[in-house]
């Protein structure tokens, strides 16, 4: 097979919600790109998918949409199990079309997997946390600031949960997009997307979250979650990750500790 190629994913969400009660739903991704997919292909008759659950019926009509085709056996490889909130079928998707060579722009990238699939991450862009996406149509709403420098203590609590495109039972987060649009220190964004996620828990579930008690023992500047999936993390400033932090989370339940670093100011 040919040398793999990777895909970066991403880590559950900034912000995820509606903008206003009958808006579209929309959300703020957080990086990683140490997630994601690889992904291999060997020429031959035909097309074998193996891995990241994706069909080769929807393999096709994605391949279709791009304008192009696919023949032979492709192996996927996702960094994690899908449905954990950190982008594996919309990478998935992205690594067939590189696989195809088909380089297409990123707004055709996004609107062919939301023909495919009805739901896209932002994944096909250079910078994706710097986009308000409504994920449902497959377009950015806004151009957000950098990021400041921050890092994230993460891992996965709870069973996976797949993407369901016609789902947007969401919670109103316009008052935080809006706050977030303009821009703001580390703090205050930590807050924003802490709020985010615990509008997203009392009205989603699954229920308690060990999160918020886990920000308060650790000092954590607040937390984080996958809106759709089992990925969690908890917002510090750079280096003031406190000793032992991992064991505390797993020993809250939380698994496949991870440490993610972003930001450029």
């Amino acid at each position: 097979m040919r040398a793999a190629l990777h895909i970066p994913g991403h880590f559950g969400e900034w912000l995820q919600g509606r903008m206003g009660p009958e808006g579209p739903v929309v959300l703020v991704t957080l990086s990683a790109p140490a997630l994601g997919v690889e992904a291999w292909h060997r020429p031959g008759p035909g097309l074998a998918l193996h891995g990241a659950g994706l069909s080769p019926a929807r393999a096709r009509r994605f391949l279709e949409r791009l304008g192009g085709a696919l023949f032979g056996q492709v192996v996927l490889r996702p960094a994690v199990v899908p449905g954990l909130g950190t982008g594996v079928s919309t990478a998935a998707l992205l690594a067939l079309a590189r696989l195809a060579g088909l380089e297409r722009p990123p707004a055709d990238l996004a609107a062919a997997c939301i023909a495919t699939e009805g739901a896209s991450d932002p994944l096909m862009f250079a910078a994706p946390d710097r986009l308000l996406w409504a994920s449902r149509q497959g377009r950015a709403l806004a151009a957000l600031p950098p990021l400041p420098r921050h890092e994230i203590l993460g891992g996965f609590d709870g069973p996976p949960t797949r993407t369901e495109a016609e789902d947007d039972a969401f919670p109103d987060i316009l008052d935080l997009a809006q706050r977030w649009q303009a821009g703001a220190t580390l703090a205050e964004l930590a807050a924003l997307a802490s709020e985010s996620a615990a509008r997203s828990s009392r009205l989603r579930g699954p229920g308690a979250e060990s999160a918020p008690a886990l920000v308060a023992r650790l000092g954590a500047l607040g937390w984080m979650r996958a809106h759709t999936g089992a990925a969690r993390g908890l917002i510090f400033a750079p280096g003031t990750v406190p000793a032992g932090a991992e064991a505390l989370l797993r020993a809250a339940g939380w698994r496949g500790i991870l440490r993610l670093r972003g930001g450029t100011r």
